[in-house]
């Protein structure tokens, strides 16, 4: 996977984390089907559209096992927005997990040759 590649999958991905971050927010207390639809769901379904766009585009000329593996950065990214954002409870096991995440996110991607 070229450089380029990577790039843009971060940004596909950090832009699914805060698209996923706004839905959180813009969620939360709602109970009406129609409080659902607000400005914070609405800009995060936008950014959230962004990201889509970006990993279809790498997609179109990387392997899918290769792009599909960025979704796990996402995993990463929503896990920490949700402990350091909306001060949700962190536990060691989540820890590990995202470094364990993070080493196999990083042994797909630098493997140039796959």
């Amino acid at each position: 996977m070229n450089r380029l590649s990577v790039i843009l999958l971060t940004l596909a991905a950090f832009s699914a984390a805060g698209g996923q971050l706004l839905f959180k927010i813009g969620a939360r207390g709602r109970e009406n089907f129609f409080e659902f639809i607000n400005i914070t769901i609405l800009v995060g379904i936008l950014i959230y559209g962004i990201a889509t766009i970006i990993w279809i585009y790498v997609l179109s000329y990387e392997k899918l096992v290769n792009v599909y593996a960025f979704t796990a950065l996402t995993f990463v990214l929503v896990y920490l927005c949700g402990i350091f954002i909306l001060n949700e409870k962190v536990s060691i096991a989540g820890i590990v997990g995202i470094f364990l995440v993070i080493g196999g996110l990083y042994l797909i991607a630098s493997n140039y040759n796959t």
